[in-house]
């Protein structure tokens, strides 16, 4: 019951975190690792910023759109 319930729990924090935009830092590690093992992996805020740079295409720390 227990694991069946921390799977539920895990999909809805995974769909309201992508029903907001905010991406997956665990999912990226798993990523980096299989794919680009050679490559350094971004801190958890480095990831943060650069996802949030990307999606609100900031400019010098200047939000630049809304949406």
């Amino acid at each position: 019951m227990l694991a069946k319930l921390t799977k539920v729990f895990n999909y809805r924090k995974q769909f309201i975190s992508l029903l907001v935009g905010v991406p997956s830092y665990e999912t990226y590690v798993e990523h980096m690792n299989s794919n680009h093992p050679d490559q350094k992996i971004q801190s958890r805020k480095e990831f943060f910023r650069e996802a949030q740079e990307a999606r609100y295409n900031a400019k010098g720390g200047k939000v630049s759109r809304c949406c």
